[in-house]
This record gives structure tokens, sequence and C-alpha cells, in this order.
């Protein structure tokens, strides 16, 4: 059996979000109702993704497009065609919340730092543009 990096990806279907117990033949059984499958692989470590050839490109759109976001191995599964990328490569649903800090500059993150260290040191005070004005 070929290793799932070398399959076809016209053909190759990736399948996340699958609980730690997934298993081959219950992925067999679902996908299989889409056409003939080549091939089933599912990661044990880390658990959660498999991926899946089929024989025809046309199946695995169709497989696709029917199982994104159903329940399958009690979760709903993502569904979509195999980019051929590594994990840290994968799309939309790879992308983490850290990334907008690191998006920052470091000048803001500097300069936000600075305020909240300022102000626990001293007692909050609300003032009002107002009030501003009137003490000049």
């Amino acid at each position: 059996m070929s290793r799932y990096r070398e399959w076809d990806l016209a053909c190759k279907v990736y399948v996340g979000n699958l609980g730690n117990n997934a298993s081959k033949n219950e992925l067999e059984d679902v996908f299989s109702k889409y056409g003939p499958l080549r091939n089933v692989w599912v990661a044990r470590n880390p658990p959660g993704f498999a991926f899946i050839e089929f024989e025809d490109p046309r199946d695995a759109e169709d497989a696709v497009r029917a199982l994104d976001g159903m329940r399958c191995c009690g979760t709903r599964i993502i569904v979509e065609m195999s980019n051929g990328k590594t994990r840290s490569g994968r799309g939309r649903r790879r992308s983490s919340p850290n990334r907008r800090s690191r998006s920052r500059s470091p000048w803001k993150r500097k300069v936000s730092r600075s305020r909240s260290t300022s102000r626990s040191h001293s007692i909050p005070v609300k003032r009002s543009r107002s009030y501003s004005r009137e003490r000049r």
C-alpha cells in the first residue's frame, strides 16, 4: 500500500475533526457510498484526521459536497479535497487565534505593555474631555 502523501491529489480527500476513536471501517462504510475507494488512512498520533483516496475524482468531489459538516465517528467532520500541503500549510481550518497577536508590530505591543503597566500602579480615574479642557 502506498503512503497517503503519494496518492493522486485529484482523488484524495482530507477528513478532519474526527474523534480519537475513528475507525477505518466506519470511514470506509460512509465514504464508499460515493464511489469505489483505493485507500483509507487514519491518523493515530496525533489522532483526529484521515485521508481517503477514491478511484474517480468526481466521486471524491461528490463526497466532499455531501459529507462536509455531517456527523461521523461521533463528531461533525470536516471534509475537503486534500491540497497536498503538510499540517502547518493547511488552509482555513487550521488557523490559530494567536496569529492576530503575531501580526501586531513590536511598537504597538510595547505601547500597550507600558500603558497596562502604568495603569496597574495607579488608581484608574475616568476623565472626560470636558474635564481636561476645564483644567487648562
